[in-house]
C-alpha cells in the first residue's frame, strides 16, 4: 500500500495567483482544471467516480478523506474521472472490511494527480468569495517550476464556460441492462455522464436501459422503439451541447416521454427556449434543500452542478419554443436557483440534482416513480384513443 504521508512537496496554483504548498497525493504531474468545492461528509468514492466532475479539481471540505479505503461495489462509473483531487488529511489506515485497496492507490491507479496538507477550509472560502477558477497542482518534477510558470501553464488552460465534455465521459456503443420486474419497454438514456446507480433505478422500475453514445441520431434512437427517453448528468457548458438539445428537441415533437436530471435539466431548459448560466462557485454536496412545489415538502438533496436554468420562479410561462406552458418545479432553498422545469402541455419534466444519490440522501428517489409513472400514463391514453376509434 502506498503511504499517505510521503513528503514529495505540491502546490496547488489558482489563477487569481493564489499559492498553497502541501504534500503530493496520487499521482506525480501536473493536473489543471476549474477549481470547486464538495461539501459532502461521506461518498467520497461516489464523488471521485461521478463523470460529471470530468475537467474539473475537486477539493472536499470534510478534513477526514479515505478512511473506508476504496471497493469495487460503489463506484458510479469505470473509472475516477476528477482531473485532479484536494484534501487535507488523508487518513493513515484503511479500516473497512470492504475496502480493496487504499484512496491514494485508486488515484495513482487512474493517474490522478492530487494534493494533501493544505487549508482547505482557507481555498473553499477564497472560492466562494472570488468564484469558481482554473487552476493547477503540480507535484513532482514540475513542482520546481518557477512560480510564474507554473501560473502562466494554469492561465493557459481552457475555461469550462463554452466547453463540450460529453464525448470524454460517454459510451463508445449501446449498452443495455435488463428490466427487474414487470417490464414497461425499452428506455433510451443519452450518456453524458451517467452513474450506475441512475441506470439501476431505472431498471428497477420496469424499463429495458439502453445506454446511448452522446452522439448518437434522432434515427438511431428511435430504432430501439423507446417508450421514453432520458437525459443523464454529466459535465461541461449546456450551451456548447447544441447537438443534443437539437436531438430533444426531435424526441420533444416525437411526443416522446422525457425526464432530465442535471446537465439534463439544462438541456431540457434550452429545448423549451431557456437559458442557461453559470453559477459563481456552483453546487457540489449532499445537503441541499431543495422545495418540491408539487408536494409542498423540503428535500435534503445531493448535486454537482456548476450551471444553471434562466426561468420565471413564478407562475407558468409559454416556452419560447412552442412547447407549450412550463412552470418552475423546484426551487434551493439557500439561493432560488432552478431546480427544476416541468412542462404542462407535453409529457417531459426534469430536476437540477441527483435523485439517485448512491451515498444519499435519499429524500428525490421518489422522480423515478414519478417518471414511471408518467409513461405508463403515456401508454395508456394512446391505446384509449385507438379503442374509441
Amino acid at each position: 500500500m502506498t503511504s499517505s504521508f510521503q513528503t514529495d512537496p505540491a502546490v496547488l496554483v489558482l489563477e487569481d495567483g493564489t499559492r498553497h504548498r502541501g504534500r503530493a497525493y496520487g499521482a506525480r504531474g501536473t493536473t489543471l482544471g476549474e477549481v470547486v468545492f464538495a461539501t459532502g461528509m461521506t461518498g467520497y468514492q461516489e464523488t471521485l467516480t461521478d463523470p460529471s466532475y470530468a475537467g474539473q479539481i475537486v477539493l472536499q471540505t470534510a478534513p477526514h478523506i479515505g478512511n473506508t479505503g476504496m471497493n469495487g461495489e460503489d463506484p458510479e462509473s469505470r473509472r475516477i474521472w476528477v482531473a485532479g483531487y484536494i484534501v487535507r488529511d488523508p487518513s493513515r489506515v484503511v479500516s473497512n472490511w470492504r475496502a480493496d485497496e487504499s484512496l491514494d492507490d485508486a488515484l495513482v491507479g487512474d493517474g490522478v494527480v492530487g494534493i494533501s496538507g493544505i487549508d482547505t477550509r482557507s481555498v473553499t472560502r477564497h472560492i466562494r468569495s472570488a468564484g469558481s477558477m482554473r487552476g493547477g497542482i503540480f507535484s513532482g518534477e514540475s513542482a520546481a517550476l518557477a512560480d510564474d510558470e507554473q501560473l502562466r501553464i494554469v492561465r493557459e488552460a481552457p475555461r469550462m464556460s463554452g466547453l463540450n465534455l460529453s464525448a470524454e465521459v460517454s459510451v463508445a456503443s449501446v449498452e443495455v441492462t435488463p428490466a427487474v420486474g414487470e417490464r414497461i419497454g425499452n428506455l433510451a438514456v443519452l450518456d453524458l455522464g451517467v452513474k450506475q446507480s441512475t441506470i439501476d433505478n431505472l431498471a428497477a422500475r420496469g424499463f429495458d436501459v439502453h445506454v446511448l453514445p452522446q452522439d448518437i441520431t434522432i434515427e438511431q434512437l428511435r430504432q430501439i422503439d423507446p417508450v421514453a427517453v432520458f437525459y443523464s448528468n454529466g459535465p461541461g457548458d449546456p450551451a456548447a451541447s447544441g447537438d443534443h438539445v437539437a436531438l430533444l428537441r426531435a424526441v420533444l415533437d416525437d411526443g416522446l416521454p422525457f425526464f432530465g436530471i442535471c446537465f439534463g435539466n439544462q438541456l431540457l431548459g434550452r429545448a423549451l427556449g431557456l437559458g442557461t448560466y453559470k453559477l459563481p462557485f456552483g453546487h457540489r454536496g449532499i445537503n441541499q434543500p431543495v422545495l418540491d412545489r408539487t408536494t409542498g415538502r423540503v428535500e435534503i438533496t445531493a448535486h454537482n452542478h456548476g450551471f444553471a436554468v434562466e426561468a420565471p420562479l413564478e407562475g407558468s410561462f409559454e416556452s419560447p419554443n412552442g412547447y407549450g406552458r412550463v412552470e418552475v418545479s423546484h426551487v434551493d432553498l439557500n439561493d432560488n436557483v432552478v431546480e427544476g422545469l416541468r412542462a404542462l402541455d407535453i409529457p417531459a419534466f426534469s430536476v437540477q440534482y441527483h435523485p439517485e444519490a448512491a451515498a444519499g440522501p435519499h429524500d428525490a428517489n421518489y422522480l423515478f416513480d414519478r417518471f414511471r409513472d408518467m409513461v405508463v400514463e403515456h401508454q395508456v391514453i394512446p391505446q384509449q384513443s385507438k379503442d374509441k376509434n
